[in-house]
C-alpha cells in the first residue's frame, strides 16, 4: 500500500493517536497535572522516538551526526516554539471559551503549519496555478471549516447548563484571549517547520539504507527534544511552586498512595505518552506517501485530532443530551471533516499522476 490515499489512512491513524492519549491520563489518581505529564511526556519525547527510530531506520547515530548542526538547532528550536504553543493553549479556551478559542487557535495552527512551508520555499506560486493544488487548498478551507463547526457545538455544549443571565465564561477577556490565541497557534504550528527544517536529515536517513516510510522517524527525535526541554522547563516550575515532586514516590502531602495504584499511574502514563508519540510516528508515516504536496499533511492532521477526540466524545457519553442542534452541528463538523481529508488526498493524487 502507498501513494496519498495510503498517507491520508496513515494520518488518521495518528489523529486516533492523537485524540487518544489523554483516555489512560484520566485513570491516574493521586498525581498533580505537572507529574504526570512530565512523566508520560518522557516516553512521549524521549522514549519512544528513539526507541522506535533505532530499531526502524539504519545507522540512527551515524544520520544524526553527519547532520549539520545549523539543522538540527532549527528543528531543535522549532519544537521548542511548539512546546510553548502547546501550555498556552489552555489559555486560549479559559479567557475566549470553547468555540471563539478553539476556532482561532486551531484555525491559526492549521493555516500557518500548512501554508508556511510552501510560502517560505516559494512553491505556494506553482501551487495556486494547478488544479490538483487548488483541490489541495479547498481541502484547507473544508478543514477550517469543519473545525469552526465542531468548536461551535463545543460552544453550545458548554453553555447549555449555565443558569439563565450567567456569563456564559467566567474570565472572558477578548483582548487577552486574542493575543494569547494568536500566540498560541502560531507557535503550535512550529512543529510543521520543524518537520519541514528536517530535509536534510530524511535525506542522510534514506542515504544510510532506511526505507522511504520511515525516513521521518529520525526528524522527530531532534523536534521532540525541543519540546521535552520546554515542558521540563514548565512542569520543573510547577513541581517546585507545589513541592509535588514526593507524589513520584507516592507521597501526597499526608496521604499515601497505595503501591498498586502507584505502579498503576506510571503504567497509565507511560501508555498516555507513547499513544501521544504515535501520533507523529504516523504522521511521518503519512507524510511520506504524500508527494509533492507533503506540507497539507498538517491539515490532515489536524482535522483527524478534532475528528477522533469529537467521536471520543460520544463514546464517553460527553454530548449525550443537549439536543438536537448541537448534536446536527457535530455530526456536520465530522462530515466536513472526513471531506476535507479526501479532498486533499485526491489533491495529492492527482499533483503524482501529473
Amino acid at each position: 500500500m502507498g501513494g496519498p490515499l495510503a498517507g491520508v489512512f496513515f494520518h488518521w491513524l495518528g489523529g486516533l493517536s492523537s485524540a487518544s492519549f489523554y483516555v489512560p491520563y484520566r485513570r491516574i489518581q493521586g498525581w498533580s497535572w505537572e507529574i504526570f505529564w512530565i512523566v508520560g511526556g518522557i516516553f512521549s519525547w524521549a522514549i519512544a522516538p528513539w526507541l522506535i527510530a533505532a530499531v526502524q531506520t539504519r545507522d540512527l547515530w551515524s544520520v544524526l551526526s553527519g547532520t549539520p548542526a545549523s539543522t538540527l538547532v532549527w528543528c531543535w528550536i522549532w519544537g521548542a516554539g511548539w512546546g510553548f504553543g502547546g501550555l498556552t493553549f489552555g489559555l486560549t479556551l479559559r479567557y475566549l471559551g470553547l468555540s471563539l478559542g478553539m476556532a482561532l487557535a486551531l484555525g491559526l495552527t492549521t493555516v500557518i503549519g500548512t501554508l508556511g512551508p510552501p510560502v517560505f520555499d516559494g512553491t505556494i506560486v506553482q501551487l495556486v496555478q494547478l488544479i490538483s493544488g487548488q483541490l489541495t487548498l479547498v481541502g484547507i478551507v473544508l478543514a477550517l471549516a469543519g473545525i469552526a463547526l465542531v468548536a461551535r457545538a463545543g460552544a453550545l455544549k458548554e453553555h447549555a447548563g449555565k443558569p439563565q443571565g450567567a456569563p456564559a465564561i467566567a474570565e472572558f477577556n477578548l483582548r487577552k484571549g486574542v493575543l494569547i490565541a494568536i500566540f498560541s497557534g502560531v507557535m503550535s504550528s512550529c512543529f510543521a517547520f520543524g518537520l519541514a527544517a528536517g530535509g536534510p536529515i530524511r535525506q542522510l536517513t534514506l542515504e544510510a539504507g532506511t526505507e522511504p516510510l520511515w525516513q521521518g522517524l529520525p526528524v522527530l527525535c531532534v523536534v521532540l527534544a525541543g519540546g521535552l526541554t520546554t515542558n521540563v522547563i514548565w512542569c520543573g516550575i510547577l513541581i517546585w511552586r507545589n513541592r509535588s515532586i514526593m507524589q513520584l514516590t507516592g507521597k501526597t502531602g499526608a496521604a499515601l498512595i497505595p503501591r498498586a495504584q502507584l505502579l498503576r499511574n506510571y503504567g497509565l502514563a507511560a501508555l498516555g505518552g507513547t499513544l501521544w508519540y504515535f501520533q507523529f510516528f504516523f504522521y511521518t508515516m503519512g507524510e511520506s506517501q504524500m508527494g509533492a504536496y507533503g506540507f497539507s499533511s498538517w491539515t490532515i492532521h489536524m482535522a483527524s485530532i478534532i475528528l477522533f477526540s469529537t467521536l471520543w466524545g460520544f463514546a464517553l457519553r460527553e454530548w449525550r443530551g443537549y439536543g438536537r442542534k448541537v448534536t446536527t452541528l457535530v455530526w456536520l463538523g465530522i462530515g466536513t471533516l472526513i471531506l476535507s481529508t479526501v479532498v486533499i488526498g485526491w489533491g495529492n493524487y492527482l499533483s503524482g499522476a501529473g
